[in-house]
């Protein structure tokens, strides 16, 4: 009984907030034999937003199960500390500020129950929430300050034009804070509005060409009437579409043209100019004739662009005939859209009168092209056909003709055509030349008045050409052939006109040879073997002469000769040996003189050339300065006996050869004396003679007068040798591995007068004084 009157009591005391809200507290009841789990009894609280009252604003308290006189509640979390703040031994919560829920709707923070004396947490924390109430503080605002819409001018009655929108931040959980409804407030006569934001026509036939613009503005209100002065208004440009409603006018009623009489025929007459007060895209005029004889003179193409009518004539202007025109042309368009216009059946008449005026034309031909005919190989005083001009004007002036480019005919001053040299309808069967006429006026040419006009001469055949084998015939006879055996069938062809009748009848010279030909009448004819029995040791190649003649008038015919070569044959008949004939390579012998005068041309220039650069060489060799022929001796890595050696080698030589040749610049290679010097080194180590130095110039020297391919100059070349008598070897240093600095070089007073001087520069230490 006492435990049920517990619970009852802790029922009892759920706190409640300023507001008179209660808080749920949880009591978790165990066995009635078991104790009460301690553990938090709430989990959110509210507060209204914008509270007028005294700050800090009471908003609940947190409790718990826990009786501990020396806990201590703490908040932690958002706003937890500056906006808001806990009473550490109540756990009244409050808030320091008027709080916005369009700002924050919700707070998130944790609850701590410590021990106040050692900071220990006497419970798990627990995380509760406040919420924050709504009012109806925000007035509805328009997403963007203009909007734009359109529809099609002379649209019924209720057609949907565009939508705007406008928001309300309050709570839309809160019936009538976030209703927005709407209404236009300027241009309401022309449009109207529904609570959607959608806006219809209020009228029906809005018409573009009267406005095509108009400006409305529209107000936004919540549903407890809350307006914003400033965002609450928005403004909507509605335009009207285009609709081709407007028949074209003419802007006057009669137009005036003058046009020379040689404007071409794609050439502008005048334009008509007509009023459309439909958009470019609605415009579409037709141009038709209502009165006047001269449609088939004129046609008028309407301009897409400028939506004219431009007046071009579709046949020639003649001021001589016809000097002026007259007629009606009436403008439509025939896309109108009749249910809207307001002129409907509307027409535009517009009188045009077009005045051709006199141009001096150039003369005009009777046709516009010739056709003649001639046989071949006529005679060139008979007329071939003739032209004929006249001048279109009034002045009625003569008439010159001439030929532009021609080498086979001339035109007479009455424009008889005659040739100029026989025609051949072999080499050409027609011929295409251009007359040319021109005005005289006091027998002068009156310039830039001339006319063109093409002719064509057919040349007709005559037979004057005899028929020829129509092609190159390589027959082949077995030595064995049975008399009667078929060896080629012939045909022919001819220059002539080769008109079905053509017929051509072939013949044989002479009978006695051992060929028959026999006529197939279809203009082809068979060679067959007479008797047989050829032998190809006598005779391996038959000529067999055949007239082909024609059946034209007058007759004609030649001789053709056909080769017929004898082969050896096997028993069935086929060729197993045949000497060919040598083949036609198809050169002329024009083209090959051609080709041998090249030939020659270039033989003689490349020895014209060659010649030349022996003659400049010589002369060159020839006018060389006495003193550019000289002797050079040049030697490498030899050694000599230094500056006191002055009887090694003797140059007398050397300078009595450049004395001579300077005396006798004429001398041959034969006669000259030996240029190279010999070197006269003392024996030494046994060996006799010139040593080994001296053998070694001599070879070079005997090398040198035996090439004729040398230049004028002697030149004696030596690399690298040392010889085999020195005794001091070799002094470079390049093949040394040590400094000078650790070779002692007294043993050069050992070695005689000849290095006397190079043991005073490397024998003699150096003093002290020398070394300060």
């Amino acid at each position: 009984m006492a435990r049920c009157c517990l619970l009852l009591l802790s029922l009892m005391l759920v706190p409640t907030s300023a507001h008179g809200e209660d808080f749920t507290r949880t009591a978790v009841i165990s066995n009635i034999n078991k104790r009460i789990k301690r553990e938090w009894i709430w989990n959110k609280m509210h507060i209204i937003e914008e509270h007028n009252g005294t700050l800090p604003h009471h908003v609940g308290r947190i409790t718990s199960t826990i009786r501990n006189p020396n806990a201590k509640y703490v908040l932690e979390g958002e706003g937890a500390g500056t906006l808001f703040r806990v009473e550490d031994s109540t756990g009244d919560v409050s808030a320091n500020e008027r709080l916005d829920r369009e700002k924050k709707a919700e707070y998130h923070l944790k609850a701590h129950i410590l021990d106040r004396f050692t900071n220990k947490s006497l419970e798990q924390p627990s995380v509760f929430r406040i919420i924050v109430y709504d009012i109806n503080d925000n007035a509805p605002v328009f997403v963007q300050k203009v909007f734009n819409g359109s529809v099609l001018e002379m649209s019924p009655l209720g057609t949907s034009v565009t939508k705007v929108t406008a928001v309300d931040a309050d709570d839309p959980t809160i019936l009538g804070n976030t209703r927005v409804s709407y209404k236009v407030i300027q241009g309401n006569q022309y449009f109207k509005i529904d609570d959607t934001g959608t806006i219809y026509t209020a009228v029906p036939d809005l018409d573009r060409e009267k406005t095509p613009v108009y400006t409305i503005v529209v107000e936004a209100v919540d549903g407890h009437g809350l307006h914003s002065e400033e965002s609450g208004t928005a403004t909507v440009r509605i335009s009207l579409t285009d609709i081709n409603d407007n028949f074209p006018t003419f802007r006057k009623k009669n137009f005036h043209f003058e046009v020379p009489e040689n404007t071409r025929l794609d050439g502008e007459v005048g334009r008509l100019e007509v009023e459309d007060i439909d958009e470019p895209q609605n415009r579409n005029t037709k141009y038709s004739f209502v009165q006047g004889p001269y449609q088939d003179t004129f046609r008028i193409e309407p301009n897409p662009f400028t939506n004219e009518g431009i007046i071009r004539p579709k046949k020639p202007l003649d001021f001589e005939k016809v000097s002026s025109y007259k007629f009606d042309v009436e403008a439509t368009d025939a896309d109108i859209n009749y249910a809207y216009s307001r002129t409907k059946g509307s027409k535009s008449i517009a009188s045009v009168t077009i005045k051709v005026l006199d141009v001096d034309e150039p003369p005009v031909f009777s046709q516009p092209f010739y056709i003649f005919e001639v046989q071949e190989e006529s005679d060139i005083k008979k007329v071939i056909g003739s032209v004929s001009a006249h001048d279109p004007d009034r002045a009625k002036r003569q008439i010159r003709y001439h030929i532009l480019r021609s080498n086979y005919f001339k035109i007479s001053t009455k424009g008889h055509i005659f040739a100029l040299k026989p025609l051949d309808r072999e080499e050409s069967a027609w011929h295409n030349i251009t007359v040319a006429a021109n005005e005289l006026e006091q027998d002068r040419i009156v310039p830039n008045l001339e006319t063109h006009v093409p002719v064509y001469i057919k040349v007709t055949d005559i037979n004057d050409n005899a028929p020829e084998f129509a092609d190159v015939y390589n027959p082949r006879v077995c030595e064995n052939a049975a008399p009667g055996k078929t060896v080629i069938m012939i045909s022919a062809v001819d220059k002539d006109e080769m008109s079905p009748g053509v017929k051509f009848k072939f013949s044989l010279v002479s009978e006695e040879s051992n060929f028959t030909l026999i006529d197939n009448h279809d203009s082809t004819a068979n060679v067959t073997v007479k008797y047989g029995q050829f032998n190809r040791e006598l005779v391996k190649t038959h000529y067999l002469p055949i007239i082909i003649s024609d059946n034209g008038s007058p007759q004609q015919s030649s001789t053709n000769t056909l080769a017929i070569h004898v082969c050896k044959c096997n028993e069935e008949g086929d060729f197993t040996f045949c000497e060919e004939p040598a083949k036609q390579m198809g050169v002329s012998v024009q083209a090959l003189l051609a080709i041998l005068v090249c030939i020659l041309t270039i033989i003689v220039i490349m020895v014209l050339i060659v010649m030349r650069k022996r003659h400049r060489k010589d002369l060159n060799i020839l006018r060389k300065n006495v003193t550019d022929i000289h002797e050079q001796l040049v030697a490498y890595d030899e050694e000599g006996g230094g500056e006191m050696d002055t009887t090694s080698y003797d140059v007398s030589v050397l300078n009595s050869v450049r004395q001579t040749s300077m005396r006798s610049p004429r001398m041959t290679m034969e006669n000259r004396p030996c240029v190279y010097s010999r070197v006269q080194k003392p024996p030494g180590n046994g060996i006799s003679g010139t040593g080994e130095m001296g053998i070694m110039i001599e070879m070079k020297k005997d090398e040198a007068d035996n090439d004729g391919d040398l230049l004028p100059y002697d030149t004696l070349h030596i690399y690298g040798y040392e010889g085999a008598e020195s005794i001091a070897e070799s002094l470079s240093s390049l093949g040394s591995g040590s400094s000078d600095s650790d070779i002692d070089y007294d043993f050069l007073n050992d070695w005689g007068p000849r290095f006397k001087m190079l043991a005073e520069l490397y024998g003699l230490e150096p003093s002290e004084d020398l070394l300060y």
